[in-house]
């Protein structure tokens, strides 16, 4: 089976209860649109909501960094891609970005760290055997695509002596 590279898994509209003030998206609902497209992957790769009931076995974001480039506006259709940046075997570096279908542009990135946890224990745990194998495959297909630009980006201030 071919694995796309990146993936596109998820898309949908920007709702009126969404924009805030300044007329566009809240950041909070980027945050949404993106955590919908991370059930999308996990879906893909063995670890959705099926396996959750069926597994003592979660997953758990412990780091995220969401760039946002344009705003989307009230009724836009937002599209998301993936793409696998790393894994080990308790965790997976994912990197998704967020277009307007319609005007075909970029206007968010976010970039997350995710541990799998022993629900019961409530402690990081190795990530099922068969979910490491798929993400290998994926993994092989997302390495020939160039390192994205937002990717582990810093966030601060330089200061006016350059430091």
């Amino acid at each position: 089976m071919t694995i796309p590279a990146p993936l596109e898994l998820w898309r949908e509209p920007v709702r009126p209860e969404w924009i805030d003030y300044n007329g566009h998206m809240n950041v909070a609902y980027y945050t949404l649109v993106f955590d919908h497209g991370v059930d999308a992957f996990f879906d893909y790769i063995g670890l959705g909501k099926g396996y959750r009931e069926t597994a003592t076995g979660t997953t758990m974001a412990v780091e995220q960094h969401i760039l946002y480039k344009r705003e989307l506006l009230e009724g836009a259709v937002a599209r998301c891609t993936t793409r696998l940046i790393g894994f080990d075997e308790k965790r997976i570096h994912h990197y998704h970005e967020m277009y307007d279908a319609g005007g075909g542009f970029l206007a968010a990135t976010c970039e997350f760290m995710t541990l799998h946890v022993d629900s019961a224990a409530r402690r990081v745990s190795p990530l099922p055997r068969g979910v490491q194998m798929r993400l290998g495959d994926i993994l092989a297909a997302h390495e020939a695509l160039p390192r994205p630009d937002a990717l582990g980006r810093t966030m601060r201030v330089p200061s006016l002596s350059g430091g």
